[in-house]
């Protein structure tokens, strides 16, 4: 088993947020190769915080973003499993960095169940007559790419974060996952509101 000093595992967890006990672990199975190491915490912290995914969240934040020029407002709620997370700097950060996405992107829902089976439904009727040009045997599959495509767009769970340079494209449940497995517990996306002047 590879040795692993206290300094390499202080500086995995500073870059990581994992646990101590955790980096070691990781180190030692990457035989101290920090990114290979890296790449074995985020899998196992998406691992554990998806089988936290049925622990309730009683606690948690509300965050607003305001654009400079006054006209987009978003209140979210963002909510976690102990006050001690609601107060934790990567879990406010998290809720802060959310707010300013939605008021840039407009999603429409948190989740895809929230989208009404009537809207989804109309939608997919209208890809499906687009599609009518094209060879039969095609047209259901490129409707319900369009059908998705669509959903990602008004889906907030599925958007990338705007701020590609900070994320690099992940999308918003692949950083809730990762703050979730950074804090230790379930970290679940309530609601959110969006204003905006002039509009309905």
């Amino acid at each position: 088993m590879t040795a692993v000093t206290a300094g390499e595992v202080k500086a995995l967890r500073d870059r990581t947020g994992a646990g101590m006990m955790d980096c070691k672990a990781a180190l030692q199975e990457s035989e101290g190769d920090i990114d290979q190491a890296i790449e074995i915490l985020r899998v196992r912290g998406q691992a554990q915080a998806a089988k936290r995914g049925g622990r309730v969240a009683t606690e948690g934040a509300v965050q607003s973003y305001i654009h400079s020029n006054g006209k987009i407002g978003v209140l979210v709620e963002v909510d976690c499993e102990t006050d001690f997370v609601a107060r934790n700097d990567d879990f406010r950060d998290f809720a802060r960095q959310l707010a300013l996405h939605i008021a840039a992107a407009a999603p429409l829902y948190v989740t895809e169940e929230e989208v009404p089976e009537e809207a989804r439904a109309a939608e997919l009727r209208i890809f499906a007559e687009q599609a009518a040009d094209k060879p039969e045997h095609v047209r259901e599959r490129i409707a319900e790419g369009q059908l998705r495509k669509w959903l990602e767009g008004i889906v907030l769970l599925y958007q990338p974060h705007i701020n590609t340079d900070l994320y690099g494209g992940k999308t918003i449940e692949e950083l809730r996952a990762e703050t979730a497995a950074k804090t230790g517990e379930n970290v679940v996306i309530r609601r959110f509101e969006r204003f905006a002047v002039g509009e309905e």
